[in-house]
């Protein structure tokens, strides 16, 4: 039998990990992207952008 504390995996995901998976979670990005639109030249949606300004907020 294989010991259990060899098949377990551990990640740092520190703060900016857990905020980004809880953003996807909650959906803020279709959200926001839903109420504002898209333009055909946009190269990044609006809550692309906003999740980045979110997650570089807290990271700094």
């Amino acid at each position: 039998m294989k010991p259990i504390a060899s098949s377990i995996r551990v990640q740092d995901l520190d703060h900016c990990g857990i905020v980004a998976g809880i953003i996807d979670q909650i959906g803020i990005v279709e959200q926001i992207n839903q109420e504002l639109g898209t333009h055909p030249q946009e190269k990044l949606s609006a809550g692309v952008a906003v999740k980045a300004m979110i997650i570089n907020g807290l990271g700094l």
